[in-house]
């Protein structure tokens, strides 16, 4: 399994809870380039995005014409590359089998791919919600600080709103573009009620999504977000921008939708979190009623079907020789 990066973030924590979900069952290594004996010994490859593993893609199906190929496609992947560049392009012919994941992933490829499309929706453990305070609602941003993700629609709704006293805002992520970086630091310093925390580790901010009221996820580019499915399966508000990448984990009857860059309807939204006895657990159900997608067992039994479709099943002595019980 090529991973993009072995750092803390989504692509490689990805990689990390996709070979613990397959290791009762095969035997997975992960690597960010794999070696001549890797690619000589391996029965398939599960490539983690199209682009960036071009070459190990390239490399293995020509090293192994018919073993499969089995690649994931990320949000820049979908939504941007493989228009594009050739390189993610070739990485869609090369495949035997693409993982989108959401449930509307496949309407971005080209026709002549979506049949080796299959959905596999990531998850995490479900966690109960923290105490939430009475005295303001909490909104949490979760996304580090880069165009694809918006973060300015947010900061111009938190600006529409600075005169609320009773809404508090707090964005979790590093600076990986510097002017964004500059612009949140900005923010912090001329509105009372918003804080800039940069990055924070997973637990942190994990538990932060707990104790928020709400957390606004106003990407304009996305696969399907893992922030996103941490607060569904915390029972934490949604609020989050029209996109297949988020609809495609919502549904798009989720009450809390506003259009990309649109932060008037999102300070709307906002503003019915408080002011609305109705809205926060209107939220909450619509977020109830899809959380079971993203268990980790629904994401095994995903993946695990996806690999019978082509590679027999190992069996313990596949996976231990001689070590028979």
């Amino acid at each position: 399994m090529p991973a993009v990066s072995a750092a803390n973030n989504g692509n490689g924590q990805t990689a990390r809870r996709w070979a613990r979900l397959l290791a009762p069952a095969y035997r997975v290594t992960v690597t960010v380039q794999p070696s001549p004996a890797q690619l000589a010994t391996a029965d398939l490859m599960l490539a983690l995005h199209a682009r960036r593993s071009a070459a190990a893609i390239q490399a293995w199906r020509a090293a192994h014409p018919a073993r499969p190929l089995v690649v994931a496609l990320t949000g820049t992947d979908l939504y941007r590359d493989i228009a594009t560049d050739a390189d993610a392009q070739r990485s869609l012919a090369l495949a035997d089998r693409l993982i989108v994941l959401n449930t509307h992933g496949a309407r971005a490829l080209p026709a002549a791919w979506r049949d080796k499309a299959r959905t596999v929706l990531q998850s995490c453990p479900a966690r109960r919600p923290l105490a939430k305070t009475a005295r303001h609602l909490r909104v949490l941003m979760a996304g580090h600080l880069r165009d694809e993700k918006d973060p300015r629609t947010a900061w111009r709704a938190a600006q529409r709103l600075a005169a609320r006293q009773d809404l508090h805002f707090e964005h979790v992520g590093g600076p990986l573009d510097p002017v964004l970086g500059d612009e949140a630091r900005a923010l912090a310093a001329m509105h009372p009620r918003f804080t800039w925390l940069g990055a924070l580790d997973h637990g942190a901010t994990r538990a932060r999504i707990q104790r928020a009221h709400v957390l606004v996820h106003p990407s304009r580019l996305e696969g399907g977000a893992h922030v996103v499915i941490e607060a569904l399966r915390s029972g934490t508000a949604v609020l989050a921008s029209a996109i297949d990448g988020n609809t495609g984990l919502l549904g798009d009857d989720h009450p809390g939708l506003f259009a990309p860059g649109d932060d008037a309807a999102l300070a709307a939204l906002l503003g019915r979190c408080r002011d609305d006895p109705s809205m926060l657990p209107a939220l909450r159900a619509a977020g109830d009623r899809v959380a079971g997608r993203f268990a980790p067992e629904a994401e095994a039994a995903a993946l695990h079907a996806l690999l019978a479709e082509l590679v027999p099943v190992p069996t313990r002595e596949d996976l231990h020789p001689g070590d028979r019980r």
